[in-house]
């Protein structure tokens, strides 16, 4: 099939074409049709398999065939749970709408929020948005969504988990009840199925391959070793040649960082990529890692919704994802658009629950591997930088021949937790404030190209 069968508009088929695409992806075959039609939509298919394109090419076309008439006014609101992602998004549209007269902006977190009220004021045509800061700006009488035909929730599973519901729920208030609603993600559990009833009106379901079955392009293993073993087992896999494009992933923040350190001080060139990360570190972290400046970057599952780059061989969870969904969305890093790619997770004892549940997840189980020349019998150092961390904050500095000095005693009843309790996880979880850039211009020709199925 071609793209020309598809009913798209022909200045958006010209604009595919000088990208140099010439057959859509089967999410994109079965989507772009209904989309075009009018019909509200969920869409499933695995990470990779180009389903940005499969909602923004008939959005584009619905709108090329329907000007605005006078002032400007937004007609379409994208919600993102990432600024990665919404970045990327971005990307896509400004690409597929070169040759359209259309506004687009961005709006989320993390950077000054003054170009974002003046593209919302001034009715930005569409809008690319992460949650908490366009409820934010909206809140304070920022933005016109009375004309708006379009609602999409990309990553539609975590944008409707219980972190994000409320903020989901908020928005869609102030939206005009007749718009068409389009939901995609690679997973979406029945349970949050049942949530997207609430926002659209007998939607089509558009599902390619199993659900939650990660790309069949991606060879997955898994590499069992000792807790304290795993820095060195990162720096021995890393001393093959074909590791040379490599995302690591990390459950926590500051254990990004010193996974990061680790490699540098071995001479291994590496960028991290968290939401303590300022939004100028985060675009310079992926320009060097798509560049090829730097050979590793390691992230916190802030990424695996949002990182769109070719090439990337291998995909390391030196961490085990707690969820199984994040799971499938970290090894879709790799493997993109038919290529073929590696996933390679360390479980240590303690992982094996997880291990188990994923299994049962992604229905198969996972090969094990052991790395030639490693050994998995070394002595590790006493006490690691990482159980330091892990013990309580009560036990620290405390002598064991002498007891803590009476008033260091919680009173009765217990103690209020310190500072920075819950940590970047409880937020990575809410993410209504990874959000903001914006850029309200025209719509300019993108001169990358990267491979149409991408996401």
């Amino acid at each position: 099939m071609s793209f020309q069968v598809l009913g798209l508009d022909s200045k958006i088929l010209q604009a595919v074409q000088e990208a140099g695409y010439t057959e859509p992806t089967p999410i994109q075959s079965a989507a772009i049709p209904l989309i075009i039609a009018g019909h509200d939509l969920i869409g499933i298919a695995q990470t990779g398999t180009g389903k940005t394109a499969a909602f923004t090419l008939p959005i584009l076309t619905r709108l090329a065939a329907q000007p605005a008439a006078g002032r400007r006014a937004t007609r379409v609101l994208v919600l993102a749970p990432t600024r990665e992602l919404a970045l990327q998004i971005d990307e896509n549209i400004r690409i597929y709408a070169r040759h359209l007269p259309l506004t687009v902006a961005t709006v989320f977190g993390g950077v000054g929020e003054h170009p974002q009220i003046n593209a919302l004021r001034a009715g930005t045509e569409i809008i690319i948005a992460c949650p908490g800061r366009l409820l934010d700006l909206v809140g304070r009488r920022n933005g016109d969504f009375s004309a708006l035909q379009f609602l999409v929730l990309d990553e539609a599973d975590r944008m409707l988990d219980m972190g994000f519901l409320p903020s989901i729920r908020q928005i869609v208030k102030q939206l005009p009840q007749k718009r068409q609603t389009l939901l995609f993600s690679a997973t979406l559990s029945k349970e949050i199925e049942s949530l997207t009833h609430e926002f659209q009106r007998a939607p089509k379901t558009v599902q390619i391959g199993r659900r939650a079955n990660p790309a069949e392009t991606v060879t997955q293993l898994v590499y069992e070793v000792p807790k304290h073993l795993k820095p060195a087992l990162l720096l021995h896999l890393l001393r093959e040649p074909q590791m040379n494009m490599v995302l690591v992933f990390s459950r926590m923040k500051h254990g990004a960082d010193r996974i990061a350190r680790s490699l540098e001080q071995k001479g291994i060139r590496t960028a991290t990529l968290h939401s303590n990360r300022s939004q100028n570190q985060r675009l310079r972290a992926l320009k060097d890692f798509k560049s090829g400046a730097v050979r590793v970057l390691v992230a916190t599952d802030i990424a695996a919704r949002g990182i769109d780059v070719d090439g990337i061989s291998h995909v390391v969870n030196y961490d085990f994802p707690m969820h199984s969904e994040d799971y499938v969305h970290r090894i879709g890093r790799t493997g993109r658009a038919q290529a073929v790619g590696d996933a390679i997770s360390f479980v240590t004892p303690e992982d094996h629950g997880e291990l188990r549940s994923l299994e049962r997840f992604i229905g198969r189980g996972l090969v094990r591997k052991r790395a030639e020349g490693f050994d998995y019998h070394a002595a590790g150092p006493a006490q690691t930088e990482s159980s330091r961390e892990e013990r309580p904050r009560q036990q620290r500095g405390q002598s064991q021949s002498r007891p803590a000095p009476a008033r260091s005693r919680a009173p009765q009843g217990g103690r209020t937790q310190g500072r920075g309790g819950g940590g970047g996880a409880s937020r990575l979880v809410s993410g209504n404030r990874e959000g903001g850039n914006v850029n309200s211009s025209r719509v300019v020709p993108s001169s990358g190209r990267r491979p149409f199925g991408s996401r």
